[in-house]
């Protein structure tokens, strides 16, 4: 025989194995010389020992069986009494570990991470999200728009943010000096100025950018705008409206009514040249302002030709000592 190696020996109970070899001493009258135990009982012997269901007499050389009834008392009130210790010690712990509990709540929370922004993609989507934060907005609107846009929009524009002005909110736009050249812009301009609202216009590169009661933030999050992030971690609004209002700042004020009568002028030549005088490109100018590469070449040649510059290097040099109007 083998001892089962399953028995359960903290509660007192033998396994199989270790049963039958009880069994087996009860069966040779309660005592078993030990001389008599084969060795694949040995097992068997030492497990009835230590669980108090066979005593070894050495005087004898053999072991007695025990009374399980006996064993079940003895090893029951083991149990019992260690029971109720662990059952009073489970009671007690809540109060005991109280005072730790409480320095645990008082830590502060913080975020495990900013939220994620919110990005659709598609025009039409993106404008009627804008659409439905701008007519729930509330206290201020801050837009920032760096290139000319098409009179469809500024006319949808015009009918949203004359709308916020009635109800009382403050409106912020920052333009660049392309718009000059746009009627339905200034057209905006001035509806807009007549109702409260402030259009600056800056001569400096700015991202494209709305903010809605400084909660929520939307960025275009595609080189072609065809996808808009919606932000509103509060760390990413603060330091996007740090920017904004360093730029409006820097920004300058257009009378916008006189820019209706001003005599016809073309401020998109003029920001090409303004560009190319500070050294840029042809390509980063047709990316500054929003227009196609092909369109900045025909302006580029129209400036060459006024200020006989053969090379577009020479052209930005010369062009260094141009004012930079822009109103």
């Amino acid at each position: 025989m083998v001892a089962d190696p399953k028995a359960d020996q903290a509660s007192g109970v033998p396994g199989e194995t270790a049963r039958r070899f009880y069994l087996a001493v009860l069966g040779e009258g309660g005592r078993i010389p030990a001389k008599g135990i084969r060795a694949d009982d040995s097992a068997a012997r030492d497990e009835l020992v230590r669980l108090g269901l066979l005593i070894e007499n050495p005087v004898d050389d053999a072991y007695f069986a025990v009374s399980p009834r006996a064993v079940a008392d003895r090893i029951g009130a083991r149990l019992r009494s260690s029971a109720t210790r662990l059952l009073r010690e489970a009671e007690e712990l809540p109060t005991a570990l109280e005072g730790l509990a409480r320095a645990y709540d008082s830590l502060p929370r913080t975020p495990v991470g900013p939220p994620a922004p919110m990005v659709i993609e598609g025009g039409e989507r993106i404008r009627h999200r804008i659409a439905e934060l701008v007519s729930d907005c509330k206290h201020e609107l801050l837009t920032a728009q760096p290139g000319p846009r098409s009179p469809e929009i500024m006319a949808l524009a015009l009918r949203q943010d004359l709308d916020l002005a009635r109800r009382g909110a403050s409106l912020r736009v920052l333009y660049q000096p392309v718009v000059l050249a746009e009627p339905a812009t200034v057209d905006y301009a001035v509806a807009i100025s007549e109702h409260g609202g402030e259009i600056r216009v800056l001569d400096e590169p700015f991202q494209r950018m709305i903010v809605v009661d400084r909660s929520v933030a939307v960025v275009p999050a595609a080189d072609d705008h065809s996808r808009a992030a919606f932000l509103t971690d509060p760390a990413t609004l603060s330091f996007l409206l740090s920017g904004y209002e360093r730029d409006w700042a820097r920004a300058g004020t257009v009378h916008w009514s006189a820019q209706r009568t001003r005599p016809a002028a073309d401020p998109t030549l003029d920001g090409v040249g303004r560009l190319l005088a500070t050294g840029l490109t042809q390509r980063a100018v047709a990316t500054r302002l929003g227009l196609s590469e092909r369109t900045v070449a025909g302006h580029i040649a129209r400036l060459r030709a006024r200020h006989g510059a053969q090379t577009l290097f020479q052209l930005g040099w010369l062009m260094r000592g141009e004012g930079r109007g822009g109103e």
